[in-house]
């Protein structure tokens, strides 16, 4: 494949775009934000005016989209990449949605013509080339893809029919909620003691101890620094995925107890105005409450 679509440029879609690019591949882009497209001004690819326009240019579309709105409105709208699709058209959605949507949007494909996975990315956008995807949908569509896959995947995981990638991204997604919701109350609890945050990061990083993780890392160098803008994932991001989440584990009987907690403690950082920052603000979040 050549010519491939990117439908979403933000913080994932733009390293991906820059990848593909850089595999040799024509891209297309659609974006509703003209700050998004202008920063992949370089790669010098065509920013056309709907999704409907990429699908009749393209083999292949690859979608980095907020949520499940989003996706339903650019898959199947009256400007959606469905009304401009080929025949043996490849829509593959990288976005963070639940099962339900992508198997809706794959009956809506198929009845089109095109073939529809979800690929959820695990892993941040600086590791983009080395992300694991695992893939829901039709093998033979997967292999077709994989080439292009490669160039920004060092796992590509078929995991079951539509819709089982969906499920394995939203079962990381609490995790990485618990371990970020973990992170802000240790270093609240560790402010109201008198523990200098910055100290107590160090101190755990340089001991490599098994609680060390690579998210902890990450959350903590923010914490060290105070700096939450530019944020590499948002609170308004975690909300919306670790919802989705708790609500697929209610709807198989499954009540996440811990998932629901996080999920408070997220609504109450949006509700003080950190929706828009990292989730590494949270800890500022907890701090107004210890006083």
């Amino acid at each position: 494949m050549s010519e491939i679509g990117i439908v979403g440029t933000g913080v994932m879609g733009a390293v991906a775009a820059e990848k593909i690019a850089g595999a040799g591949h024509n891209l297309f882009l659609f974006d509703v934000s003209e700050k998004s497209l202008t920063r992949l001004a370089h790669l010098k690819a065509p920013a056309l005016a709907q999704p409907r326009l990429v699908a009749e240019k393209a083999e292949m579309v690859l979608m980095f989209l907020p949520g499940p709105a989003q996706v339903e409105e650019c898959v199947a709208g009256a400007q959606g990449l469905l009304k401009g699709a080929k025949e043996g058209l490849i829509i593959v959605d990288h976005s963070t949605v639940d099962p339900g949507i992508t198997q809706r949007m794959a009956q809506e494909a198929e009845r089109a013509g095109a073939a529809y996975l979800d690929a959820p990315v695990l892993g941040r956008p600086s590791a983009v080339g080395n992300w694991a995807l695992p893939v829901g949908g039709d093998p033979e569509a997967l292999e077709k893809c994989r080439p292009v896959l490669e160039a920004l995947a060092g796992n590509i995981l078929p995991v079951g029919p539509s819709g089982a990638g969906n499920k394995i991204k939203l079962l990381n997604q609490m995790m990485f909620g618990a371990i970020n919701a973990m992170t802000a109350e240790m270093m609240a609890v560790a402010h109201k003691m008198g523990v200098d945050p910055k100290l107590l990061y160090e101190t755990i990083t340089a001991s490599r101890a098994g609680t060390v993780s690579n998210l902890f890392k990450e959350l903590g160098a923010r914490i060290a620094q105070d700096d939450y803008s530019n944020p590499t994932f948002s609170v308004n991001l975690l909300i919306k995925d670790v919802h989705l989440a708790v609500e697929m584990a209610r709807q198989n009987g499954a009540v996440p107890l811990l998932g629901q907690t996080v999920e408070y403690l997220n609504s109450l950082a949006r509700s003080q105005g950190h929706g828009n920052e990292d989730t590494a603000v949270m800890w500022k979040s907890l701090g107004e409450i210890y006083g």
